[in-house]
């Protein structure tokens, strides 16, 4: 089964690129840039991509980034400090991201004899996006399905929606995922800050998982706090 896999740099994405590479099935990997201030995660899709020697889509998006504005990835808001389940994290939602971003997936998919199309949501989204749940990925693959009736067959792979950051870690692990080549940072900084959300929930996911963290954080230990602070409520 060939399998596109939506890329963007991170943990996540990048574990999943180096799986479905591993079952032998990687086509192609496509990346997505909206204006996000992180976007230098988008450098470290393109190595992925380099590594595991299939082609790169990148695709421009930052018209219709500029247009998805309240988000603090996308506007001059400041990233929150915290865990990831904070309600202040959704801060951090752009609106219907991942079904844009799905629906041009799909396109190149179907345009290039693929079979599927995989995107790296997991359990540890649900609290924040709506369009990393399993009603949305469920309902999205079945629309897309009607979409491109009569004209190609194209399946939704997401083997980690219902499962949590430190299973990625650890399928990551599995299949020799580099993780010091990855970004997740919502900051852009020089480093990962180690303090917003998704440091946070990466942090953890190393600790919780029992495999070894190689990323360089400007504040290593916010973590515990994060954790303590959430567990308090």
């Amino acid at each position: 089964m060939k399998t596109i896999v939506i890329c963007s740099g991170g943990l996540d994405s990048v574990s999943l690129a180096h799986l479905v590479a591993e079952q032998g099935a990687l086509s192609r990997l496509v990346s997505f840039d909206y204006g996000q201030r992180h976007r230098k995660e988008l450098e470290f899709a393109t190595a992925c991509a380099r590594r595991l020697a299939v082609p790169h889509h990148l695709i421009d998006m930052r018209g219709i980034g500029a247009s998805l504005t309240g988000s603090a990835l996308t506007d001059s808001i400041d990233v929150p400090d915290g865990h990831y389940a904070e309600e202040t994290m959704k801060i951090t939602v752009v609106p219907n991201r991942n079904a844009i971003m799905l629906s041009i997936a799909y396109g190149i998919a179907a345009a290039n004899g693929d079979d599927a199309v995989a995107t790296a949501v997991h359990g540890g989204d649900h609290f924040i996006y709506p369009d990393c749940r399993p009603g949305f990925t469920e309902a999205f693959d079945k629309m897309q399905r009607a979409a491109l009736e009569g004209y190609a067959e194209v399946a939704l792979y997401t083997p980690f929606v219902r499962r949590t950051k430190a299973d990625i870690v650890t399928e990551g692990a599995r299949v020799k995922t580099p993780f010091g080549e990855t970004w997740s940072c919502y900051k852009g900084g020089a480093q990962h800050c180690g303090r917003c959300g998704t440091c946070v929930e990466r942090r953890e996911a190393f600790y919780l998982a029992g495999i070894p963290d190689p990323t360089i954080y400007d504040d290593r230990d916010y973590w515990r706090q994060a954790i303590s602070s959430r567990e308090d409520v």
